[in-house]
Formats: C-alpha cells, structure tokens, sequence
C-alpha cells in the first residue's frame, strides 16, 4: 500500500515536469493547463481516484507556497501599496463572500444564507501563481504585480476566517457579528505576533549560530511549517504568521545568509514551489470525478448551471469592486491625489480580471467536515459545495487566464517604469564605492602596480558605461544590432569554454573539484547574460 501511493507521487511529480515543459511549448500558463491535463488524466481508464485530505492540503502545501510568495516580497512595496492590497484582501473578500452567499441562496432550492457564506469565503480568494504566471512574461506595470502579489499574502487569511466563522454558524445555528468582529481582530493580531516570534528566533540561528548552506535551507523550509503548526495550536491564524514571519525574514536576510546560501537556498526552493504548486494544480482536476460521482441530491446539469452562475458573479463582483476602489479614494481624499498617480482604467481592469481562483479555494472546500458533528448528520450540501469550487477553480482558470494575455496585448499599456535608469544608477554608486576604497586603502599600489591600475580602470568603466546609458535613455539605440550581437557572443563564448571543460573532464585532464567550481562559474555568469 505504501509502494502504491509512492509511486503515485512519483507519478505526478514526473507528470508536473512533463507537462509544465509542454505547457512551455504551448505558451499556456502551467497552472491552466496542469488543471486541464489533469482533469483529461482521470478520465482515462484504470487511473486511480485520488482522495485528498484536508490536513494534507493545509499543512503540506499551504505554509511553503506562502512562505515563498512573502520571501519574495518586497516589504517596502507591500507598505506602499497597502491601501489597495487591503482594500482587496479585506474589503472584497468580505464583498465577495457576501454577494455570492445571497446568490446561492437565491438560485440554489434549500440552500441557507449561512452555506452561502461558507460558499463565499472558500471562493472569495484568487491565486497569485496563476495570475502571476501569465504576467511574468509580458510586459504590465509593476504596480499590477505588486498589488496582485500583495493581494495574495492576505487574502488567504481573511478568506479562512470567514470559512471558519461560516463552519461554525453551521454547526451551532448561531452567529452574533459583534463576537465575530473582536474573534477576527484576536485571530489576525495573534496569528501576526505568532510569526514574528518565530521569526525571530529562526533569525538568531541563522546569524549567530554557525550554520553551513545546507542547514540554512533546511531550516528555511521547517520554519513556516513550525510558524503555521504554532499558529493553529493556539487557534489563530497560521497564514498570517507565516506570512508576517516570511515578510521579517526576507528583510532581513542580506544580514543572515552568505552568498553560498542564498544561490542554494534559492535554488531549493525554485523546485520545491514549482513542484507543490504543479502537484495541487494536477490533483485538482485529478479530483473532479470523485467529487461528480457525490452529486446525489443534483442532477450534473443543475450543478453545472449553479456553478457556472456563481463562476460569473464571482468575476463580476471583483470587476465591480477594483473601479470604485481606485478611484473613490482619490475623490474623497486630496492627500492620496497629491501623493499618488492616478491610474488609466486598463491597468485597473487587469487586476480585476486576474481572479483565477487556486489552492487555497481547493483546500478549503476539502477542509468542509463529513458531518455537523460527531455522531450527528451529514454536512449539508458538502458535495455541491466541493463541486461548485472545483467549477469555478476550471472557470477561472481557463477563460480568464486564457484571455488575460490577450487583454495585456490589446490594451498595449505602456510601461513606464524606470527600473533600467535605476539600474544604472545603482551600477554607478556601487563602483563609485570601489573606487573610493581603492583610493583610500590602497592608493600606493594602484598608482605603481599593474594589476591595481587595472582593477581601478575596471570600476571606472563601469561607471562611464552606465553614465553612457542613462544619457541614452530616451534616445533610440542605433547600435541596438550590434549590442545583440555582442551579447549573443559572449553566450557563444561561455558554450566554447564549457565544451573544453568537458574534454578535460572527459580526459581527466584537471581534477573533478575544479572543474566543477569551474563550470559554476560559467553558469553564473550566463545566469547574469541572460538576466
């Protein structure tokens, strides 16, 4: 048995790899077409049902993707825009949960209001990582991936509040708003001190303890399960204290980590994100006959048409919502006019239109109990529940994700971003910084010896081409060719040096070790070409 469900992880995660390399091919968003492979996996015959538990999704996969989406967070970014990441992480989860609990009282024959708020809060959040896929590779103001980014750390939260609010209206029959409101601020404030603490104390291993590589990306990877166990001891929440705990030690991790540890760390945790991420994505539509074949009180065509109609309110509900969120604030208040730039109606419509719905909506609607309580009935309509949350995962996915590129390219907005001029700028303080020590500690030798001489000529070459490159900034580039050309060379040159590295090797010509220090070298520096 045990053999059996190895296997099956092998399986999937051997699949992930292929099909993420084929959605490469296709340029399809992995997470869109990990759904739709999966779903086309478990019709064929002889594939075996995959069941998930609701710990397994919880615990497993939720601490680490979160961790690494605050990881790779900018704090400083996620304070500047925490007007609208909270207007949509708070605000519109609660809009949304809300809108869609009194449509599906509406629409569905016996289903309550307090269902449809547990409806509302296991859908109400979107996922950054599909969203985020399809914008990687085009061209979108960076003020758009922040706030989706920024969105997403906290909507997790809150989303899982009004799940658990709603669970508990179910079970006792009764719901009293002033208890929720002082339970929802002692679950935030808590779950945020939880991950701060942890934090820190993850903190002082890493800088005062004598850590190799190894066991700093050990410890990174246990520290948000430690953070997100903790939590939800205490019955706080675990997401936002991996969140916060996440957020604190990326701040502070040029102060902990050497330079072996973060290409290690960084390297780790690339593959184990994208692996969990495309391992939840395939089991989704693995999961969807399992969840068809409970339908017993619903013909599959009520269902679809139930799950289809909220589909389209939920995307409705978050377009409704951006437009007034952007731009309400600037009329009510002259202080966010001064301060701020006011935003086109097309950037604003792409955060309204990356709603593609994700992990934390499928674990959350497995998380739904068997019963009400123990040794009483059923959960009510937990089988429609699951299905309509898996349709509106598809939908989502599929329409908006599928579109969301067609939408960037024909708005055509226009990135204004000046991260090239900061570049080099900052290109320029850091060699001015050199320079100035050299001058300082070492202005002997680099006025007599060779090889001073050249290091500091080196620093000052840098200095005059990226000088160079700001002058050119808003000028076309005559010689844009030619700088292709070169780059391409230089790549060239790097598989000339790494094919002799091979021969040597080959030949035992030098000892493995060097050249394998070596080789990374060379990997280093086409990471840098082709950044």
């Amino acid at each position: 048995m045990l053999e059996n469900k190895l296997l099956l992880v092998l399986v999937l995660l051997l699949a992930v790899s292929m099909l993420s390399m084929l959605s490469q091919k296709l340029r399809i968003s992995y997470p869109i077409f990990l759904v739709l492979a999966g779903l086309a996996i478990s019709l064929l015959p002889d594939v075996p049902h995959v069941t998930l538990e609701p710990e397994v999704v919880f615990i497993v996969f939720l601490p680490p993707l979160l961790y690494a989406a605050a990881w790779n967070t900018s704090w400083a970014e996620f304070w500047r825009f925490r007007r609208a990441i909270s207007l949509l992480a708070f605000g519109l989860v609660i809009f949304t949960s809300a809108v869609i609990a009194f449509t599906a009282h509406a629409i569905i024959p016996g289903f309550p209001l307090e269902l449809g708020f547990l409806l509302g809060g296991i859908i109400s959040p979107p996922d950054a990582v599909a969203a985020t896929s399809v914008l990687q590779e085009l061209k979108v103001p960076k003020r758009v991936v922040t706030i989706l980014e920024g969105e997403s750390l906290v909507n997790d939260a809150s989303s899982l509040i009004v799940f658990s609010f709603a669970v508990a209206a179910v079970q006792t029959g009764e719901f009293e708003l002033s208890k929720a409101i002082g339970s929802f601020t002692w679950l935030v404030l808590l779950g945020i001190a939880i991950g701060l603490v942890i934090g820190n104390i993850m903190y002082a291993i890493h800088r005062y303890l004598p850590t190799t590589p190894s066991i700093d990306t050990a410890i990174t990877i246990i520290a948000p399960y430690l953070m997100y166990i903790t939590a939800e001891h205490f019955h706080v929440s675990g997401v936002l204290a991996v969140v916060s705990g996440g957020l604190f030690l990326s701040f502070r991790s040029s102060d902990i980590f050497s330079y072996s540890t973060r290409l290690q760390t960084q390297s780790v945790w690339d593959t184990l994100v994208f692996l969990l991420n495309g391992v939840v994505f395939i089991l989704i539509g693995l999961q969807l006959p399992e969840v068809v074949g409970g339908l017993w009180d619903y013909s599959l065509s009520e269902a679809v048409l139930y799950a289809v109609i909220i589909s389209l309110v939920t995307i409705a509900v978050r377009l409704a919502w951006v437009f007034p969120g952007t731009y309400l604030p600037r009329l009510l208040s002259k202080k966010i006019r001064l301060r701020e730039q006011r935003p086109g109606w097309k950037p604003v419509f792409i955060v309204g239109w990356s709603g593609m719905r994700g992990v934390v909506s499928l674990a959350s609607a497995l998380a739904v109990p068997l019963v009400v309580s123990e040794g009483g009935p059923a959960f009510p309509h937990r089988n429609l529940i699951l299905f309509i949350t898996f349709v509106v995962i598809l939908f989502t996915l599929v329409l908006q994700g599928l579109s969301l590129p067609w939408f960037i390219k024909l708005f055509n907005i226009k990135v204004r971003d000046n991260e090239e001029e900061q570049e080099q700028s900052l290109q320029i303080a850091l060699a001015t910084a050199a320079i100035n020590y050299i001058d300082t500690n070492c202005g002997e030798q680099a006025a007599e010896e060779e090889a001073f001489r050249q290091l500091r000529f080196r620093y000052q070459r840098l200095i005059d081409a990226a000088s160079e490159k700001l002058l050119e900034q808003d000028a076309e580039r005559p010689n844009t060719n030619s700088f292709l050309t070169f780059r391409r060379l230089l790549l060239e040159l790097i598989e000339v040096r790494r094919n002799e590295l091979k021969k040597f090797h080959k030949n035992h010509t030098y000892p493995h070790e060097l050249i394998r220090r070596k080789e990374e070298d060379l990997d280093l520096e086409e990471a840098r070409l082709r950044k």
